[in-house]
């Protein structure tokens, strides 16, 4: 980035921190897609598709409108609605079976191992408490990696993917049942292994598989049970309810509902509107009082008291009554509140950093080997894990003095959970009576336990130990995030941070003199400071962390902090959601573009080399067609040979690209931007000119004739075109780059179901004897296609002609040649389009820009090709 300077940039370049190296050539766009190994940087995948998200407006669509009435749009609104509960309802119940036995395994492990270490503390044989300790986790983290390797896709928080998801991205296997299985039941092993992971993340990504999933009422991993519900047939319903899900699953980790509303459009999701805000919310809430009430009757048996709001529970930080001068904060903290930020947002930058240059060095020497090598790692870092943890538990803790029932707290608190849940997790390892082992405490405890001891208690951490438990912590979950488990990041980032803020508070009050510092308050700053400078989210962790400490008063600080983190944190690199996407090379779609980037337009970025049908086309053409591209949609176009070269004299239109020889493409291309950019938005003054000519030049008769003419081929807008052969190589320049009138758009998959259902007529019979398929025949393969590949279609008459126009979309968004950049991303993020056909003002096709067309790594490099044009 333009901010690394100096000293701090060559830091950077060391750590791969700072921004894309300008160094790109316009030749490397034949190559987009592929990594660069002298840059060791990812750029985007082109095997990345879109969602579906505008609506196909053809005929059998058309005909469910037909049939529509208020009735039925109030039944199918009430459905959604439903449908939108049980997400809400399920997604909590998961939550509820997680963390029941993650608690469970964990309490079990904790309870074995201490009565062990409490045992050989005596007789000398500490060596088997560790190898308990070292079972018990090697085996956890031996089934999570395995479910890994059974669905890929499972590894890791989920939060990238989803936030692809939510941005337009068809990310495969992201959102199958087996995916949700391997999820869950491998961050429960996680969390019980005793790895530095959390299950908040993983939520997330629960939470959005069962939206996804449970409105389809059918599974690919369960074939056989079927449902015929009609409803929510689309990629458009599909993100609807993965939103829903998603904010579902971060008001259940976090008893947030606003929060994780907001978290759903903060991260991603392109298409919003007011009726869809209020669903998420309703989802939310769901999610919420399922969880509270499940956890509260289990916990405290007393059934609907909703004492729990959430997986993790801050606890409610309140003042005492009887001390008059107690305040949560400050004015005069909010300065050390912007330095904790600023530090923050540095240890936040450094946590990407390096954890970048581990997923790159995992996918060049780890990845490539056999599945086996994964599980090895994910053992490894079990190991070291285990015996970092018991001996910095046995040998770095220092005895502290435990503080009394009534003490607990920052003088003042008083946790929502009774002073005796704190005391009940601190851990007496070595130390004699009334005293107890600080490092052992945090170390010796489920992660959430110990961010509550930081939150509350006072005095009872040197800082010592907080420094040598962040350094321990930070680099191990550092280390840890990328391995081949379920695993969250949340968590372990709230736990590194208070820390951090603890160790500050304690800085302030015994090397200072500051005592009016509340240890508690910087703790949840110094949480906040860390984990914003991971992940860099600003209004929805503001509102997150705000509803978990139910403490209003708190926004202030913690937006300034969020913010100040994020800024930080930005100046050296991308937030580690983000940085993970990159590597993966997914083609996501920002807010927005870049100001320069309006020096751009249409014609500049589209993609000029097209593969189109006709709107009649033989079966053998589109078999053809199909077979060899990996075009998702195809333009339908119709030609005018006879016609073409006396209205275009000369000019010329790219119209194929089945299989283009690598010299050629820069000589199509500079013919297809001539031939928009003499086509942008009138009629070049050369083809007015010649047809005024035209005009004079006739009689009266023949211009009535011409006019009745116009005025028939109103009504049959599609020529019966049937070409014996596809488009191909062999075509001469003339053909290839003749003019071809736009009609519309049909998809790859809706040409693969018309062939699979044989939907066509002969040469001999016209088009209306053509077998009619409705949309529920259209969609009922939604959301897996058949592969053209796969199909056996020898049965077919390959001279037999399909006609494609009741199925195509007649009416796509369109935009001209010479629009500007932005407008055409801001059209194409917004309405969550797939492709955006560039059409002329004579309405002839020009091009297609697709997502990749407008990702940041291409539209810099076509900028730079602008620069050197000039």
């Amino acid at each position: 980035m333009a901010g690394c300077r100096g000293s701090l940039c060559c830091c950077c370049r060391w750590c791969c921190c700072c921004g894309e190296r300008e160094t790109r050539t316009p030749e490397e766009l034949t190559i987009l897609g592929e990594t660069q190994e002298e840059e060791d940087e990812i750029l985007p995948r082109k095997d990345y598709e879109s969602l579906d998200y505008d609506r196909c407006i053809n005929d059998p669509y058309l005909e469910v409108l037909e049939t529509m009435d208020n009735k039925k749009g109030r039944r199918y609104e009430a459905v959604k609605w439903m449908m939108v509960f049980a997400i809400g309802v399920c997604t909590g119940l998961v939550g509820l079976f997680v963390d029941f036995f993650a608690r469970l395994f964990t309490q079990l492990k904790f309870g074995v191992v201490q009565a062990s270490v409490e045992e050989c503390s005596q007789k000398g044989c500490l060596a088997l408490s560790l190898l308990e300790l070292m079972g018990f986790n090697l085996t956890f983290v031996f089934f999570a990696s395995l479910l890994v390797l059974i669905e890929p896709v499972a590894a890791g928080s989920g939060i990238p993917e989803i936030k692809c998801y939510l941005n337009g991205v068809k990310v495969p296997g992201i959102v199958r049942l087996r995916t949700l299985l391997c999820k869950v039941f491998g961050v429960l092993f996680s969390v019980a292994g005793g790895l530095f992971v959390g299950k908040e993340g993983p939520m997330i990504h629960s939470g959005s598989v069962v939206g996804a999933g449970l409105p389809q009422f059918q599974s690919i991993s369960l074939r056989k049970i079927q449902f015929n519900f009609p409803y929510f047939r689309s990629d458009r319903d599909k993100r609807d309810f993965v939103s829903a899900g998603a904010a579902a699953g971060v008001a259940a980790a976090f008893g947030a509902p606003i929060g994780g509303t907001l978290f759903s459009l903060e991260e991603g999701s392109s298409f919003w509107n007011q009726g869809l805000t209020w669903k998420v919310l309703f989802c939310s809430m769901s999610a919420t009082f399922t969880l509270n009430f499940f956890r509260s009757g289990i916990q405290f048996g007393s059934w609907g008291s909703f004492q729990l709001p959430g997986l993790l529970n801050f606890g409610e930080f309140k003042c005492s009554d009887s001390d008059k001068k107690c305040h949560l904060w400050t004015a005069m903290d909010l300065g050390f509140f912007v330095v904790m930020g600023v530090t923050g947002g540095l240890l936040g930058a450094t946590f990407n950093c390096l954890n970048k240059r581990l997923a790159k060095y995992r996918m060049r020497n780890v990845h490539p080997k056999p599945k086996l090598v994964r599980v090895l790692e994910s053992l490894l870092v079990s190991l070291v894990t285990t015996v970092v943890v018991f001996v910095a538990s046995m040998v770095l803790g220092e005895c502290r003095q435990v503080s009394s029932a009534g003490q607990v707290g920052n003088d003042s608190f008083q946790l929502q959970v009774t002073s005796e849940d704190v005391n009940s997790t601190i851990k007496t390892f070595f130390c004699p009576n009334e005293t107890y082992n600080d490092m052992a405490t945090l170390f010796f405890n489920p992660q959430e336990s110990a961010i509550l001891q930081l939150f509350h208690q006072d005095g009872t951490f040197s800082p010592i130990t907080l420094a040598l438990f962040f350094i321990l912590y930070f680099v191990l979950a550092c280390w840890t995030y990328g391995i081949s488990v379920p695993s969250g990041l949340f968590v372990p980032s709230l736990l590194c941070g208070a820390a951090f803020g603890r160790l500050v508070a304690n800085v302030l009050k015994r090397y200072i003199g500051l005592g009016h510092i509340y240890s508690g308050t910087f703790a949840l700053i110094g949480a906040a400071a860390f984990l914003g400078g991971v992940v860099r989210m600003t209004i929805s962790l503001t509102v997150i962390l705000v509803e978990s400490t139910n403490e209003i008063t708190y926004g202030l600080p913690i937006m300034i902090t969020l913010m100040v983190a994020k800024w930080t944190g930005d100046f050296f690199n991308k937030g580690i959601y983000d940085i993970h996407v990159g590597l993966r090379g997914v083609p996501l779609l920002e807010w927005e573009t870049e100001v320069e980037m309006d020096k751009l337009r249409a014609s500049d970025v589209m993609e000029p080399n097209l593969t189109y049908v006709y709107p009649h086309t033989r079966i053998q053409s589109l078999v053809s067609i199909l077979r060899t591209t990996v075009h998702h949609a195809f333009p339908v176009v119709t030609e005018n040979r006879g016609n073409e070269k006396e209205f275009m004299k000369g000019n010329q239109l790219i119209s194929n690209n089945i299989k283009f020889k690598k010299s050629s493409i820069l000589t199509r291309a500079g013919e297809q931007r001539r031939r928009s950019q003499s086509m942008k938005s009138y009629p070049s003054s050369e083809l007015r000119n010649m047809c005024d000519e035209h005009m004079t030049s006739e009689d009266p008769g023949e211009k009535e004739d011409l006019l009745q003419q116009m005025l028939e081929r109103r009504y049959t807008p599609y020529p019966n075109l049937y070409p014996d052969q596809s488009p191909s190589e062999d075509w001469t320049m003339e053909e290839r780059f003749r003019p071809l009138t736009f009609h519309g758009l049909i998809l790859r998959s809706q040409l693969v179901t018309l062939l699979v259902r044989g939907v066509c007529y002969s040469e001999s019979q016209s088009s209306a004897s053509q077998p009619r398929l409705s949309y529920a025949e259209m969609a009922e393969d939604y959301p897996r296609y058949p592969d053209i590949h796969d199909l056996d279609l020898t049965l077919l008459n390959p001279r037999m002609i399909v006609d494609v126009t009741p199925y195509m979309n007649p009416a796509p968004f369109t935009v001209s040649p010479n629009t500007h950049v932005s407008q055409v991303f801001n059209l194409f993020r917004t309405m969550g389009l797939r492709h955006l056909p560039v059409v002329n003002a004579v309405g002839e096709i020009v091009g297609v820009i697709t997502r990749h067309n407008l990702t940041y790594e291409f539209l810099q490099a076509r900028l730079r090709q602008h620069y050197q044009t000039l």
